[in-house]
């Protein structure tokens, strides 16, 4: 491991985007404390302690601190993930963003741009939602969170947390381009690691007070291992379908026939589903939480982690994106004719259409298996750890997504380590990311 962390800095493009990455990250990370204008933090902050275990802690750990703090940075990156599920869900319904994700490279960036567009929209109509429940937030002693409120307030919320919104962004567009990684995905990874060191000294404060037992700390240590494990064992499984190419002429070269494979991943979405069904519950609710009606406040405490409302609708959008991101990502029909194009077939299957419907019946299967999983990496922990009143959110959600991200970016560091000839992070043992 040391000697893989040594190469990395031999490769001088390699060592350039790694480096990229981590002062992307901590540019990141020294916004998320600076403060919005206007706000009586000790009020703010003492809100939040009430709140932690709702679903505005979910919210406060995916910006890392920065909702909590209420920083430039409160909103995270949530609007734009948001945004993208919506265009993500109009390419299949809008005949005319369906032809521009077909259109190639241009069609691509015409349905980013439009992507940007939606997240600064998003960003405005939550920034003013938590500007206006702002104001209506008492401290402990009955202060007013917000001292001076009125539209001027307003205004410099919105403004200030939609810019920190659309920064976010390019800091994460420039990090898939120019660093490591998948930028938004490290962004949140950041967020949710930042939070640890706090979790942390909480957990041992609550200890030295007898809030928090040694048995319940251990259980939770072993609760939290035993998933990572069983996250790194998963990820890393495949179904392999085996290919085999006849012997055939091309021009003046003569191809011999050959056997291969085709690896489908037991979880083909990744860390994609719980990001995505975390967000679409988190925008409602946490406008609701803002509004101080009593009905609203309900329903807004009906969807707290660990509430059987919170877990059915987690569940159910998690099972929707890992079929919907899987049919996005990987067609069956392009891959049966490709694999008929170079002469291949898969053992017992005909080519054409038969070898389509059984990779999308494979497939299908796998994705069930896929939904299953994280469902319950990501809803069982948090019930558990739930019931220990634990003073933060640090569930499977948190763990699939630092662990998969992690995986993701620790492979592609691997691949260009590999391609110059240098050994990976573990000896014999090939770490594979997603395609």
């Amino acid at each position: 491991m040391l000697e893989a962390l040594k190469n990395i800095f031999r490769i001088p493009d390699l060592k350039k985007r790694v480096i990229f990455s981590l002062s992307m990250l901590a540019v990141y990370r020294i916004g998320c404390h600076i403060p919005t204008p206007g706000i009586d933090r000790l009020a703010l902050a003492h809100f939040f302690k009430q709140a932690q275990g709702t679903l505005l802690g979910l919210f406060d750990m995916f910006s890392g601190g920065a909702l909590e703090r209420l920083t430039v940075f409160a909103l995270g990156i949530m609007p734009y993930i948001s945004s993208s599920i919506i265009f993500q869900l109009l390419t299949v319904v809008v005949p005319s963003i369906e032809k521009l994700s077909k259109d190639g490279e241009a069609g691509r960036k015409k349905i980013i741009q439009y992507t940007r567009y939606g997240t600064i929209v998003l960003s405005i109509v939550q920034g003013l939602g938590i500007a206006i429940g702002l104001e209506t937030m008492r401290g402990p002693a009955g202060e007013l969170v917000v001292p001076h409120p009125g539209w001027s307030f307003r205004l410099m919320t919105v403004l200030t947390l939609t810019a920190g919104t659309a920064f976010i962004m390019w800091l994460g567009e420039q990090m898939s381009e120019k660093g490591i990684g998948n930028g938004i995905s490290l962004i949140i990874f950041a967020g949710i690691v930042a939070r640890i060191p706090t979790a942390i000294g909480n957990t041992v404060k609550l200890f030295n007070t007898g809030q928090l037992s040694l048995f319940v700390i251990l259980f939770v240590l072993f609760l939290m291992f035993s998933v990572i494990a069983f996250i790194v064992f998963v990820e890393r499984g495949q179904r392999r379908l085996p290919i085999h190419y006849a012997k055939r002429v091309v021009g003046l070269k003569t191809y011999t026939a050959q056997s291969s494979h085709l690896p489908l991943k037991i979880n083909m979405a990744g860390v994609i589903p719980p990001i995505f069904a975390s967000s679409i519950i988190m925008f409602p609710a946490t406008i609701a939480n803002f509004i101080n009606v009593p009905w609203v406040q309900r329903a807004a405490k009906s969807l707290a982690p660990g509430n059987w409302a919170y877990d059915i609708f987690y569940v159910v959008f998690i099972v929707f994106f890992c079929y919907f991101y899987t049919a996005v990502t990987f067609n069956p029909i392009d891959v049966s004719e490709n694999i008929k194009k170079h002469g291949g077939y898969i053992p017992g299957i005909r080519p054409g259409k038969e070898t389509s419907d059984f990779i999308d019946k494979v497939l299908t299967r796998l994705t069930f298996a896929g939904a299953f999983y994280i469902s319950t990496v990501c809803v069982l922990p948090s019930i558990l750890i739930g019931k220990f009143n634990l003073p933060f959110y640090f569930g499977g959600t948190a763990l699939l997504i630092a662990v998969g991200v992690g995986m993701d970016t620790v492979a592609q560091i691997e691949s260009h380590l590999i391609t110059r000839n240098y050994e990976g992070f573990l000896k014999g043992v090939r770490i594979r990311g997603r395609k």
